[in-house]
């Protein structure tokens, strides 16, 4: 295993990582200035483009802390220099782990195990990689068309809600999904979610009764907070 680690925070695997990295930070800089410079053609003013950048930023904080604790125990397995590279640019923390470990045993060893040597190694880290392509990929290829299929639906429908319509709906049904997920797990999961789908109509209701927009910013952050504050009184 130590041979492994060595591998693993070599410079080369370094080099590799932080060109990664840099390109994902290159490329939401890149987002930013465009949204920046089209948002008049939209009616935004910049102040409020400035405050959807801050409540983005801000919203991510509470995803993130699971995401911290999962990339602390694939350290300790694959080293810095690549959990720094698939934490940088996937969507799911939880896939990374079960992709490494799918690749791990598909080359006959488990993670952190005295069998996992460095050809091991380099099967989870291709599995971690190859996995992740596909939004990669549709991003890449599939984004500039994405404008168009909303041109062709906005003109067909001649009705914007119905866009509007159709996006609520996929969040509900994808925080729906999430949240089902999770109470099916047992009690305690299903009191956190209770819980965090009564406090987050409570934060809107202060925020515009009082004329508190900040508040709106760090609603997602704060019913995480009370998600995580709940779950651990419970548990």
């Amino acid at each position: 295993m130590e041979e492994v680690l060595q591998l693993a925070n070599s410079l080369p695997l370094w080099i590799l990582a932080s060109l990664v990295v840099g390109f994902v930070i290159f490329q939401a800089i890149m987002f930013i200035r465009l949204c920046s410079r089209t948002s008049s053609s939209v009616g935004m003013t910049s102040t409020e483009v400035r405050a959807a950048i801050r409540a983005g930023a801000i919203s991510s904080l509470g995803p993130s802390l699971a995401i911290v604790f999962v990339a602390i125990a694939m350290i300790t397995l694959i080293g810095d220099p690549v959990t720094l590279m698939r934490i940088g640019i996937i969507g799911n923390a939880s896939i990374e782990t079960v992709g490494a470990s799918l690749g791990a045993q598909a080359a006959g060893a488990d993670l952190g195990s005295a069998g996992f040597t460095e050809q091991t190694f380099t099967a989870a880290v291709w599995t971690m990689c190859l996995g992740g392509m596909g939004w990669l990929l549709f991003t890449a290829l599939f984004t500039k068309s994405l404008g168009k299929i909303q041109d062709k639906a906005v003109s067909k429908s001649k009705n914007v809600n119905v866009l509007t319509a159709v996006s609520t709906a996929a969040m509900i049904g994808a925080f729906s999904y999430l949240g089902g997920r999770e109470m099916v797990k047992g009690f305690d999961e299903s009191i956190v979610l209770v819980v965090a789908f009564g406090v987050m109509p409570i934060i809107i209701w202060v925020a515009n009764k009082f004329g508190f927009s900040w508040l709106k910013e760090w609603s997602l952050g704060l019913v995480i907070m009370v998600g995580l504050t709940v779950g651990y009184f419970i548990s």
